[in-house]
């Protein structure tokens, strides 16, 4: 994936933004509907010379920041991987080939931050994706009408929930709706406030025909909204089937010392917090 494009949704799950304290950053961001996301914003550009191009996913790993004064939250989401189609330097088409978990943690209090992607690309371990799951169509009836999103921290030798569970189709913008509105953004999205231009950041990539893109952040529960992550937390993230798999199942699993190879239909991500 070291040359796919990152770039993540913000503003796709009611209430997230506030939860995470930057419902101030898009108050004069307004969307098609008032359950439009807000925008998109890069946290991988290959080859980049800024801090964009640390190429920042880590499977085993969530590094901290060097500053030991940030805070950093967990980010439990469902990313896509796409395949771009261009005319004359324009998207044409956003077509999703996996879905998989993914945690696009970040940190909470940088105040020199004037953007929002300036919080993402913490270290080279800022970001991990699960085993990706083919997409046989991105529209209702397809695979993703079965799956959901749990997440969990594992700290003091206990395992709590993290986030909340949530079906896929429950987010703000999903299937055709959700690419319609990927691709017009990747198109048109200005600099603004804490975002970026896109078309400037496809054309600086060279027109990538890959992108990874995290369509979202789920709502926190009580733990997550109190506690920041701190070195020595287990941090998991599922995307599972949910009729196939329980709450309490995945609680089993995810307290395993080594998860088993062999689990059927679920995307697992389980980081140490280093």
């Amino acid at each position: 994936m070291k040359k796919y494009l990152g770039f993540g949704v913000v503003g796709n799950f009611a209430n997230h933004l506030e939860q995470a304290g930057e419902s101030n950053d898009f108050a004069d961001i307004t969307g098609e509907d008032k359950d439009a996301p807000k925008g998109i914003f890069p946290f991988y550009i290959p080859d980049s010379a800024s801090v964009l191009g640390r190429y920042c996913i880590n499977n085993q790993a969530i590094i901290l920041p060097t500053n030991q004064s940030f805070k950093v939250q967990a980010e439990p989401e469902v990313g896509l991987e796409c395949d771009l189609e261009y005319l004359d330097n324009k998207v044409t088409k956003v077509i999703p080939r996996f879905f998989m978990a993914f945690n696009d943690a970040s940190v909470r209090n940088d105040e020199n931050a004037t953007k929002l992607s300036q919080k993402k690309n913490f270290s080279d371990g800022s970001k991990a994706v699960g085993l990706k799951i083919p997409i046989d169509k991105f529209s209702s009836g397809g695979v993703c009408d079965n799956y959901s999103i749990a997440s969990f921290l594992k700290f003091d030798g206990k395992v709590q929930e993290y986030g909340e569970s949530s079906e896929l189709i429950s987010y703000s913008y999903f299937y055709e709706k959700l690419i319609n509105w990927i691709k017009d953004k990747l198109n048109t999205q200005k600099e603004h406030s804490v975002l970026e231009d896109l078309p400037e950041v496809l054309r600086e990539s060279c027109y990538p025909s890959k992108i990874i893109i995290a369509i979202g952040a789920t709502r926190y529960l009580e733990l997550a909204k109190q506690r920041f992550l701190q070195r020595g937390d287990i941090v998991s993230i599922v995307v599972f089937n949910h009729k196939k798999y329980t709450l309490e199942r995945l609680k089993e699993i995810v307290s395993m010392d080594c998860i088993p190879a062999d689990l059927k239909d679920i995307s697992i991500i389980r980081q140490e917090v280093r």
